[in-house]
C-alpha cells in the first residue's frame, strides 16, 4: 500500500533532519527510506504491541510502530496512521544508532 504522506512526528525532529548536511550518509539513507515508504508503507518490520516501548505509547498515543533498517546499524522508527478515507500516513518518530536502539527496546 502506498503512503500518501511521510511526515515527522514533531517540528524538532524535522528541523534535526533538515540541519543535517546533504552529504551526510545518514541523511541520504533517511531520504531513501522516506522515498521507499512512499511506495510501500509496510517497508519496515512491525513491532509486536507488547514490545512497543511504554514511553512511545505514552508520549505519542501509538497503536503501532515499525522499524526500518538503515545502513551502518541505524534504525528509523515510524508509525502508520490514517489521514482520511484510504489515506495512509507514515509518521517518522526517530532514528537511532544500534546502541540506542538496543537500549530503547531493552535488548
Amino acid at each position: 500500500m502506498k503512503t500518501k504522506k511521510v511526515i515527522f512526528v514533531n517540528e524538532d525532529l524535522e528541523c534535526e533532519f533538515y540541519r543535517m548536511s546533504d552529504s551526510d550518509p545518514l541523511k541520504k539513507a533517511l531520504v531513501r527510506a522516506i522515498e521507499h515508504l512512499k511506495e510501500d508503507s509496510y517497508a519496515g518490520r512491525n513491532v509486536k504491541k507488547k514490545l512497543i516501548p511504554k514511553g512511545f505509547i505514552q508520549k505519542y498515543k501509538l497503536k503501532n510502530i515499525w522499524i526500518y533498517n538503515l545502513p551502518n546499524a541505524w534504525r528509523m522508527i515510524y508509525s502508520l496512521t490514517t489521514g482520511g478515507e484510504l489515506e495512509v500516513i507514515s509518521v517518522i518518530l526517530d532514528w537511532l544508532n544500534h546502541k540506542d536502539y538496543e537500549r530503547l527496546f531493552k535488548f
